[in-house]
This record gives C-alpha cells, structure tokens and sequence, in this order.
C-alpha cells in the first residue's frame, strides 16, 4: 500500500469517528435495531431453509420479540418497581447498619480518625422521603412535563427501533451480498477470511454470553425469590448483567444476597444464608457444566478487561452510543490486533540477529 492510500485510510477512519461524535445522538436506535437484526438474522436463515419466505421469517422473528417483550412488561417490570421500592424502604437500615456496625469495625481495624464518616444527612434526606409516593409521582410529572420535547424525542427514538430493525433484518442478506460485491476483487478472500473472524468473536460473544446472561439472571432471581429473599428479582437480574465480566456476576450477586438476607432475616440466620449459597452454587455449576460448553463452546470471545475497558470508554466517549458500539469495535479491534502480531512475527523487525564476528555468542 503505498503513502498516499494509507494516508487516505487514515483520513476515513478519522472522518467516520468525527461523523460518529458528531451524530450520536441520533445513531441510537439504528444501532439498536441493526442489534437486533444481527441477533435475528440467524433465526430468519433457518425459517427461510424451512420453506418460510424471508418477508415472513422477519414477520415471525419480530412477533417472538415482541411477546417477549410483552410478557417482561406485564410480568417483570411490575416486580422489579415493587423490589426497587422495598429497596429504597431498606436504605435506612443499611446505613445504620453501615454507621453503627461495619464503619466502626473498619475504624478500629485500620486506625482511622472518629466520625470519618457521615451518613447522619444521607439518611434523613432517605427517611423523610418514605411514604410520600404522590409527592415523588408530583415531581416527577412535573419535570416530564417541563421537558416535553424530549420525551417525544425519546418516544419517537423508541418507536424507531422496530421499523429500523425490520427493514435491516429483511434486506440483511442483501445489504452483505452487495457490500462483499463491492470489495476490490484481489483483496477479497482476506477481507472476507477478517470479516469471517471478527464475527465469530462477536457472535460467540452477543449470541452466547448474552444468552448466558439471561439464563443466569433467570436462575439467580427465580432461586432467590424460592429462599424467600425479598429483592431476589432485583438482585438476580442485577448478577445476571454482572455476569457480562465472568465471575463478577457471582461475586456481585452473592455479595448482595448475602447482605440483604442478613437485613431482611435479623442476623446471621443460617437456613436463608444455606439457601443463597445454594443458589448461586447450582447457577455456577450449570454455567461451567452446561450454559457456557452450549451456547457460547469453544468460540473465541473477548477477554474480561477488554469487555470492562471497551464499556467505560465507549460510554465515557460517546454515551450510551458509544456503549453500543463497544463490544463490535473491541471485537474488530482484537482480530486487527491479532493479525498485526502474526504479521509482526513474519516481519525482519522481529527476525533473529545475524551472528556477526564482533558477537560474543558467535566465539562461545
């Protein structure tokens, strides 16, 4: 490649991310519904080698997600407001716990001054809003309604993502058929060998951790919510995000377990602690022995900083754009990465020094 060419590559990347910062607001929902086609895309395939025509394959793909969807709204997301406030009911007592119980035992451990800590403020601002659901709905009203404008934008972006999502799902095949066509003919097989191997790891990464994701947040809180724990949903759903990371799902999710039962059951109860143990145990066990080897195998995935680092940045850079993007651009980012470092091996940079007569291992 010579100068010039590389020159003009550099200046399209710089102007794709400059196009990027600078639309981010409103490339949202089309990168959520080019998720979703992605996700789908695979499941459309198989209806079409069923008989089904592509048009109805989408049509049959979009109403799964939508029943889903449908049955999370009527089902989870009236518990998760119920567990989210028993949460904010609790808050007190976890501070006093915090202030009189586990501040103090860190203060004699490690020698820090009295009162390092106050939570005196935080928990009267805490208590004194308790019970008083209509002036919170109040207020709340009254900022959604000040800021109209942008919840139509917000509803507008929402009801983007379905239209977006099936017109790209529809014509997927289509689109990479005409995009590989466009691909300059001798360069071809590499970029299509690339673009087989940066699918692979976002494949195994979205359509097999993703899925791990899900299967642990539905055991962690259907197994909580058996023990009796009363934020075992919240909880359960909050392990099962965590899960994105290996074992920081378990670590978070039995941390917090064990913490709210320890509230909830008055001390050190052994039976609901046995039971949370239990829990998380049976989860880990069907996740190494099962939910991994099954839906993720032995696809290469990315590793666990590279999924924490590319999150924190993508969010810091462009928001929750920027989070969307993440994960598909460390994906292709590893593959580059990989390729450079087999290309690096094969380069005379990295070649064995030619022994000289001035080379003491040369006379050895």
């Amino acid at each position: 490649m010579t100068d010039s060419r590389r020159w003009l590559w550099l200046g399209s990347l710089l102007l794709l991310g400059w196009l990027v910062y600078q639309l981010h607001s409103v490339l949202s929902p089309f990168l959520v519904g080019m998720l979703l086609a992605y996700l789908g895309d695979p499941l459309v395939d198989r209806l079409e080698r069923w008989g089904l025509s592509r048009a109805w394959g989408v049509i049959l793909v979009f109403g799964l997600f939508g029943v889903i969807l449908l049955a999370l709204l009527l089902v989870a997301l009236p518990m998760f407001g119920r567990q989210l406030l028993r949460l904010y009911e609790l808050a007190p007592q976890m501070l006093d716990w915090l202030q009189h119980s586990a501040l103090p035992w860190v203060q004699v451990k490690l020698g820090l001054p009295q009162g390092f800590w106050q939570l005196d403020k935080l928990k009267t601002v805490i208590t004194s809003h308790l019970g008083q659901t209509t002036d919170i709905a109040s207020a709340l009203l009254t900022q959604v309604t000040a800021s109209g404008l942008a919840l139509l934008a917000w509803f507008g972006n929402l009801l983007l993502i379905p239209v977006v999502g099936f017109y790209l799902l529809r014509d997927w095949d289509l689109m990479v058929a005409r995009l590989r066509g466009l691909l300059p003919r001798q360069r071809e097989g590499f970029v299509v060998a690339l673009v087989g191997e940066c699918h692979e790891v976002l494949g195994a990464f979205l359509r097999g951790q993703l899925l791990v994701m899900l299967a642990l947040g539905l055991i962690y809180a259907v197994g909580l919510m058996l023990v009796g724990l009363d934020l075992g949903l919240l909880i359960g759903l909050l392990a099962g995000l965590a899960s994105i990371v290996p074992y920081m799902g378990f670590v978070v999710g039995f941390g917090a377990a064990v913490v709210a039962a320890l509230f909830q059951f008055g001390g050190f109860e052994l039976y609901p602690l046995i039971g949370v143990a239990a829990v998380f145990t049976v989860g880990q066990l069907l996740e190494g022995m099962w939910l991994t080897p099954m839906l993720v195998g032995d696809r290469i995935g990315l590793h666990p900083v590279a999924v924490i680092f590319a999150i924190l940045a993508g969010g810091q850079l462009f928001g929750f754009t920027g989070v969307l993007l993440a994960l598909p651009v460390a994906a292709i980012v590893m593959v580059l990465l990989r390729h450079a470092h087999d290309l690096y091996k094969l380069s005379d940079l990295y070649g064995k020094p030619v022994s000289g007569p001035d080379d003491p291992s040369s006379t050895a």
